[in-house]
């Protein structure tokens, strides 16, 4: 006996789009599907758009998911930016506000500003906070997002441990989900460019680097939330370059945006993008020196998993060709050839909105589960 949050799902994936396809596809009564549609329509989960092809009779009434009546909150949370938006449960983004912020300053100030962009946003658009489901975020670290704390993060002191979803949603009896920004990004991709493959690696290169993994069209976390971590694989043990983690030789002391920055006299990875992009031949050199040493790792991880897809984000993904030139060359000299014959090296399609679309989709899909349908419908009706 299906579920009416499972009925949803068969609604949502386009299998049925009627009450007759539900009653075919299902094998149920036409009174137990036209109770299960009604609660869903009664809720605001669905409503019924135009109708679909006759086949003799009155023509029937189109199910749609209604992504009007419920709102989501998500943030982006890098080393330097911090970026909010409001959308709709389809994902789709209705304000963003964005502003530069050093996630070292602190829980306490960037979270603040967090929730007064999310009010800012919502007094905007003139929604109550009543209308809002979910909420999520992401961070460059590695985090619990089982209950919404950050385990370790090297960029962000004073972050370990501190309840984030506590802190952001004092204010909302909603969902708050925390993830990993690389995860994030991640599935932005995979969601917006990339449904047709099962599997993408995500690699994001701005003061740090970080991976985000994606297998069958889920998240891969690993054991202790740490999948992903490529940055900190040791490749020069001899090098004199600590790394923030404290050891020497690490991928990130090497290839970051940070790292690149420090050779080249500048403060931030976007300002070797600035030298790259103005033709800056030392900068240019040094850039693609750095894809090539990130591309040694990759090339692991592709023999390893065998992605559809290899992603570049983030900072030095705006160098134009030159960082991904340096990746492109070793990763197809590293791999077996069968292994990269299908493989697509490419830079973001969504650039600094990546991680905002993939929270939201977190947040949509944890919020159209079947088991969260069904346990809102179960709740009294206030």
């Amino acid at each position: 006996m299906l579920t009416a949050g499972q009925i949803l799902q068969l609604i949502r994936n386009g299998t049925c789009r009627t009450r007759k396809e539900l009653i075919e596809y299902t094998g149920l009564s036409r009174s137990t599907i036209t109770d299960r549609v009604d609660r869903l329509i009664d809720a605001g989960y669905i409503h019924e758009s135009g109708v679909g092809a006759s086949g003799g009779g009155r023509p029937p009434s189109v199910l749609e998911v209604d992504a009007t009546k419920r709102l989501m909150l998500v943030a982006d949370l890098g080393a330097t930016h911090v970026r909010a938006a409001l959308t709709d449960l389809a994902a789709r983004p209705l304000a963003e506000e964005s502003t530069e912020m050093r996630i070292d300053r602190g829980p306490e100030a960037v979270l603040s500003w967090v929730r007064q962009a999310f009010q800012r946003m919502l007094d905007r658009h003139g929604r109550p906070a009543a209308e809002v489901c979910g909420i999520g975020l992401d961070l460059p670290g590695s985090v619990d997002h089982t209950n919404g704390r950050v385990i370790r993060s090297f960029l962000m002191p004073g972050w370990d441990d501190h309840p984030v979803g506590a802190a952001i949603g004092a204010e909302y009896d909603v969902p708050i989900l925390v993830e990993n920004d690389a995860n994030a990004m991640a599935l932005g991709e995979w969601w917006s460019s990339w449904r047709e493959t099962e599997s993408l690696i995500l690699i994001k290169v701005s003061t740090g680097i970080g991976t985000g993994i994606i297998l069958e069209g889920q998240i891969y976390r690993g054991v202790e939330e740490a999948a992903g971590n490529i940055g900190h694989v040791r490749i020069r043990e001899s090098d004199d370059r600590v790394c923030t983690c404290g050891s020497r030789g690490c991928v990130a002391s090497l290839a970051s945006g940070h790292a690149l920055a420090t050779d080249l006299g500048q403060e931030f990875s976007r300002d070797v993008v600035r030298l790259v992009q103005a033709g800056d031949p030392t900068a240019i050199a040094r850039t693609q020196e750095a894809g090539r040493t990130l591309g040694i790792v990759l090339a692991t991880a592709v023999s390893l998993l065998n992605p559809g897809v290899l992603v570049l984000a983030g900072d030095m993904a705006e160098t134009r060709e030159h960082y991904l030139t340096g990746i492109r060359e070793i990763v197809y000299r590293r791999s077996l050839p069968y292994t990269t014959r299908n493989l697509e090296i490419v830079t973001s399609s969504l650039g600094d909105r990546a991680g905002i679309v993939g929270m939201a989709v977190i947040v949509m899909e944890h919020v159209l589960s079947p088991a969260s349908v069904d346990a809102a419908l179960a709740e009294p009706v206030s």
